[in-house]
C-alpha cells in the first residue's frame, strides 16, 4: 500500500504550520465548514506532477500572513521523503532531499480526485467533461500534461498568426506541424487510457455505483483508435488544419482539433446518456468512474498505488452506499483521503481508516484532540 506517513505544512492556505503523523491507514478529515479539510485534500494533490486540485495559481496558496512562500512535505512508507514548495518565484521539488522535477514525482505518486466542482461536469459543455477525462490520462500518463501544454502553446500561435489576415505558409505550415505532432500524442493518450478505463468499468462487479459505456466524440482530428499510429495522425490532424486556415481565420480561432473532442458517458442500466441522468446517477457514476481510475492504476506493474482524494463525497450518500465506497476503497492498494463535517460519516471504515478532527488550521488525530 502506498501511503503518507507524515505530512507537514508551512504557510499553507489556513494552516499556518502543521505535523501529522500517521499510520497508513485511509484517512477520514471531519470538522465544520471552512475548517481547512478541503485545503488538506489540495495539499497532498501538490504531491503529483501535475496540478492541484483546485487548480490554483502558486502565489495564492500562501498563507496571508506569511511571506508569500509555502511548503508541503511527506513521508512515505518505504521512508521516502518528497517535498513541494513555493520559493516565490516558482515550484521547487524535492525527492529524499534532492533537487528534482515535478515529473519525478510520478515514480511515486499517482493520485484521482473527485471534489464537488466535478458534480455537473455530464450536464456542463464539453470543455469540463475533456477536463474532467485529460486528469484521468495524466493520472495515468504523466506526460500527456506536457503534450496538451504544448499543444496549447502552438495553437495560440497559430491563432495569433491567422489574426493578421496575410499568412506565411511557410510559417503556419511549421506551426501546425507541432499542433500536429502534440494532438496526436493526445489523441493516442486518450484513446489507450480510454480502453484501460473501460476494461476497469466493466471488471467491477455490479454493486451500489453503476457501470458506464465509455467513448470520446469528435472527428478524425479530435479521436482516434488505441491501436492508431502517430504518424497517420499526425499528417490528418496536419493536412486539416491547413485546409481550415481561411475559415479559422475568420472564426478567430481553430475550429477542430483534439481541443474540441468530448467524453460521452452512458448510464448503462437505463442506457441513457449521463447528460439525462438524474442528479444522484451522475454522482453515482463519477464515484463509479473515480474508482475505475484508480483500480486501474492498482492493477499497473508500472507504478504506485493510487492516492484517492474524495471532497465531501460521503455526506452525499445513504449508509449502504457509504459502506459500499470505503470497501471499495479498502481494496484499492492505496491510501484514500476523504472529508465530512461529520465523524459518524465514516463509522463504515471501522478500524481501517484514521479520524482526524480539523479545526480552524489545526488537524489532528481524533484521540488525541
Amino acid at each position: 500500500m502506498t501511503a503518507i506517513l507524515r505530512f507537514r505544512l508551512t504557510d499553507y492556505r489556513n494552516y499556518p504550520s502543521l505535523d501529522l503523523r500517521l499510520d497508513g491507514r485511509h484517512v477520514c478529515l471531519f470538522g465544520s465548514n471552512g475548517a481547512g479539510k478541503t485545503n488538506l485534500l489540495e495539499a497532498v494533490s501538490q504531491l503529483g506532477p501535475g496540478r492541484s486540485l483546485r487548480g490554483a495559481a502558486l502565489p495564492d496558496i500562501a498563507r496571508k500572513a506569511s511571506g508569500g512562500e509555502w511548503t508541503v512535505s511527506a513521508t512515505l512508507d518505504a521512508d521516502r521523503r518528497l517535498g513541494v514548495a513555493f520559493d516565490g518565484a516558482k515550484r521547487v521539488v524535492r525527492i529524499d532531499g534532492a533537487p528534482a522535477a515535478a515529473g519525478d514525482l510520478a515514480d511515486l505518486v499517482r493520485i484521482v480526485w473527485l471534489v464537488p466542482a466535478m458534480d455537473r461536469i455530464f450536464a456542463g459543455g464539453a470543455s469540463d467533461r475533456r477536463r474532467f477525462y485529460d486528469r484521468q490520462v495524466m493520472a495515468h500518463r504523466p506526460a500527456h500534461g506536457r503534450a496538451a501544454a504544448a499543444y496549447e502553446k502552438a495553437m495560440r500561435e497559430r491563432n495569433a498568426l491567422l489574426e493578421q489576415g496575410r499568412v506565411d505558409p511557410a510559417w503556419a505550415d511549421a506551426i501546425e506541424a507541432r499542433m500536429a505532432e502534440h494532438g496526436a500524442e493526445i489523441m493516442l493518450n486518450r484513446a489507450v487510457i480510454l480502453a484501460r478505463l473501460q476494461t476497469s468499468v466493466d471488471a467491477r462487479p455490479e454493486g451500489y455505483f453503476p457501470k458506464a459505456d465509455l467513448s470520446l466524440a469528435g472527428d478524425e482530428t479530435m479521436v482516434c483508435g488505441a491501436d492508431a499510429m502517430p504518424g497517420e495522425l499526425a499528417g490528418t490532424i496536419a493536412e486539416a488544419l491547413r485546409e481550415s486556415r481561411r475559415r479559422d481565420a475568420a472564426a478567430g480561432r481553430t475550429l477542430s482539433g483534439p481541443h474540441r473532442a468530448d467524453l460521452a458517458v452512458v448510464h448503462r442500466p437505463t442506457g441513457a446518456a449521463a447528460s439525462d441522468a438524474s442528479t444522484g446517477q451522475q454522482k453515482a457514476l463519477l464515484i463509479g468512474l473515480i474508482l475505475a481510475s484508480a483500480r486501474a492504476l492498482g492493477d499497473r506493474e508500472d507504478g504506485p498505488a493510487p492516492f484517492v482524494l474524495l471532497d465531501e463525497a460521503a455526506a452525499h450518500l445513504d449508509a449502504d452506499r457509504r459502506a459500499a465506497l470505503f470497501d471499495e476503497l479498502s481494496d484499492l492498494g492505496g491510501q484514500a483521503w476523504l472529508t465530512g463535517t461529520e465523524a459518524f460519516l465514516f463509522d463504515a471504515f471501522g478500524e481501517r481508516a484514521a479520524r482526524v478532527e480539523v479545526d480552524e488550521g489545526r488537524a489532528c488525530l481524533a484521540d488525541q484532540s
